[in-house]
């Protein structure tokens, strides 16, 4: 039994240009079942992405086998995408807490500088009278004198 041909050598054997048989190739799906065009996994959407974990997710390891070769991807691709499904929704919850305690952080750094903030307008209103009695202080002793 002979081994089966290559597109190309096909192309060369038959006398027909390989960029025409790989055209007819695509649009007539020849010798794909239910395949689709192989993607790298950074052309994959978020949604995608998460679609396929779910479809995965109930999947043998000889079906989820199957449905990678299917789809075109690697059985890596998909295990780093459910960690990262995995990791997203830990992150949310973590995020949540984090937001909470800095959010009581900063309602006591808000408070602690308002505090601040009316001690030292109190401080410029002490100063500000003190330098208005002494500009008058001034202005008396001069009146004095000049009697």
């Amino acid at each position: 039994m002979e081994s089966p041909l290559s597109f190309r050598q096909f192309a060369i054997e038959e006398g027909i240009a390989y960029a025409t048989l790989h055209k007819w190739k695509n649009r007539f799906n020849v010798g794909t079942e239910e395949r689709t065009v192989h993607r790298s996994s950074d052309r994959w959407s978020s949604q995608e992405k998460f679609t396929v974990v779910l479809e995965c997710a109930t999947l043998s390891e000889v079906e989820l086998s199957e449905y990678c070769r299917r789809k075109g991807l690697y059985l890596e691709q998909v295990a780093m995408w459910r960690e990262a499904c995995i990791q997203g929704n830990m992150k949310s919850s973590d995020q949540q807490k984090k937001a909470k305690s800095s959010s009581s952080a900063d309602k006591k750094r808000i408070k602690q500088l308002e505090q601040e903030l009316a001690r030292k307008d109190k401080a410029l209103a002490e100063a500000a009278a003190l330098l208005v009695l002494g500009k008058k202080l001034d202005a008396l002793r001069q009146e004095n004198e000049d009697d």
